[in-house]
């Protein structure tokens, strides 16, 4: 299994599923577990922080460099690809983005003002939902 040489540089690991994992990231100061980790059947590794910290930051964070995310060269042109992530996992990521939105929004209808950087993840929410919909529609 590829995904143990990263698995094994990360905190508070946990199996959620065949081939997927939850883990604290190591990109930035991660105290519940935020970073999901999953291992594709051509041995593609996949990873995404759901406070927004970047694949480059997560590899730096743990001394990685990108192709130790994706399989051997002998394995590079395996015949069967599927979707990288279930529809699940697409709407439990959908659900955190618009959790992020909600606060914001929810902050604002209390008159406060959204910081600098509650606007920017705001924004990046609302890309990422876009982006899903994009995908979803092909």
């Amino acid at each position: 299994m590829k995904a143990e040489r990263l698995l094994s540089r990360l905190e508070k690991v946990k199996a959620t599923g065949s081939g997927t994992w939850i883990a604290c990231c190591p990109a930035h100061d991660d105290k519940h577990p935020s970073l999901t980790v999953r291992e594709l059947e051509d041995g593609r590794i996949l990873v995404h922080c759901f406070a927004g910290c970047g694949v480059e930051q997560i590899l730096i964070a743990v001394g990685l460099e990108f192709e130790a995310l994706f399989p051997d060269k002998s394995q590079e042109h395996a015949s069967s690809l599927r979707r990288p992530f279930p529809a699940a996992d697409i709407l439990e990521a959908l659900a955190f983005e618009l959790k992020v939105i909600e606060l914001v929004a929810a902050d604002m209808a209390r008159g406060e003002n959204p910081s600098e950087v509650d606007r920017s993840r705001m924004a990046v929410a609302a890309e990422r939902i876009r982006e899903a919909r994009r995908f979803a529609l092909g």
